[in-house]
This record gives C-alpha cells, sequence and structure tokens, in this order.
C-alpha cells in the first residue's frame, strides 16, 4: 500500500507550505492519519494526526498553533497546512494511516525553511 506525500518544498521562515497525502480508497476508509517528520540528522517525531471522522486532531507542542491537519474523505486525502514556518521546521514529512494495527507509510516529502 503506497500512501502519496506531496506539497514540500522551499520557503523562508514566515511562510506557509500545505502537505498532501493521498491514500487509496480501501487504505482511507476507517483509518487515523498522521503526520510525522525526520529533521535532519535527528529521530523521527511526531507532528499531528486526525481522526477517521476528522472531528479530533492532535498536535506536537512544537507545531500548536500553526499547523492544522484535516481530511477530505471524497479526495482520499489528508492535509497538513503549515503557517509561520520555521528554520526548525526543516525536514523530511512523512505520512500514515493507521487501521486497526496496521500502520502504512507512504514517502517523505522534503520542507526547508530558510532563515
Amino acid at each position: 500500500v503506497q500512501l502519496q506525500a506531496s506539497g514540500g518544498g522551499s520557503v523562508e521562515a514566515g511562510g506557509s507550505l500545505r502537505l498532501s497525502c493521498k491514500a487509496p480508497a480501501r487504505t482511507f476508509a476507517r483509518t487515523s492519519m498522521g503526520w510525522f517528520r525526520q529533521p535532519p540528522g535527528k529521530e523521527r517525531e511526531f507532528v499531528a494526526t486526525i481522526t477517521w471522522a476528522g472531528e479530533m486532531a492532535r498536535y506536537a507542542d512544537s507545531v500548536k498553533g500553526r499547523f492544522t491537519m484535516s481530511r477530505d474523505h471524497a479526495k482520499d486525502t489528508a492535509y497538513l497546512q503549515m503557517n509561520n514556518l520555521k528554520p526548525e521546521d526543516t525536514a523530511v514529512y512523512l505520512c500514515n494511516a493507521v487501521k486497526g494495527t496496521v500502520v502504512y507509510w507512504g514517502r517523505g516529502t522534503q520542507v526547508t525553511v530558510s532563515s
């Protein structure tokens, strides 16, 4: 199962990006979705997650108030709106889908924030 993450790029501090994560319809159904990131030379870290119905999202403290996660069931896609980006947000961003005990991962998309 392949999740397709896209939307990364290079921006200056204070800028915005919107990441997308498209999943096959069978994978998207009845799953929670999440975003993680891996900064250069560091461990992978949690960024955000959203429930199947999209009624509840949870964020890492480092991104609260700046990032918003959402999902569009019609498009089988989850989004991560990132505002007021900081250089420390520079990382490879990866999305996942969790269905029961199974976790699906997609390839990452690079986000680079310059000061």
